[in-house]
């Protein structure tokens, strides 16, 4: 017989990650309504994270951004999503991995969910055969499928 255990911790934080995604989306989609914003912090350091390098020489490991007004071309793809935003009056495409998120909160909505960070997971990631530059609009899939996919 197969011995295993269900690791419940690891199941509640992917269905809690899909809220976070479906949330991108309706950002994506419809625009953020009213006082709506969110604030996302991520892992820079995390295999298919895309910075530029001065930022990542800012924010070597953490960052946290701020999706409100100023904010473009805000796309999902399969396993991240890229969003366009002015640092310093510079515009710049970050790359933010679902898988790399730490944190995410709507302030106005008084929403926000912490993330644990798997750290030998993500180094596992094969950055060879990543996802495509450019993301998909939909559909967005788990990133356990994503996983099986790309294995």
């Amino acid at each position: 017989m197969n011995e295993f255990e269900i690791n419940y911790d690891k199941l509640v934080e992917k269905s809690l990650k899909n809220v976070v995604i479906e949330a991108l989306k309706i950002a994506a989609e419809e625009g953020l309504p009213g006082e709506h914003h969110y604030y996302i912090s991520f892992k820079t350091n995390h295999p298919v994270a895309r910075i530029s390098s001065q930022l990542l020489d800012q924010y070597p490991e953490d960052m946290t951004i701020v999706l409100q007004h100023q904010f473009a071309n805000l796309m999902l793809g399969d396993a991240y999503f890229e969003v366009d935003l002015s640092f310093s009056g510079i515009p710049q495409t970050l790359r933010i991995p679902y898988d790399a998120i730490t944190y995410f909160a709507d302030p106005h909505a008084k929403f926000a969910l912490s993330f644990s960070y798997d750290n030998e997971q993500s180094a596992a990631i094969d950055t060879d055969n990543e996802p495509p530059a450019e993301p998909k609009q939909a559909p967005v899939i788990s990133l356990e499928d994503y996983r099986k996919k790309h294995a």
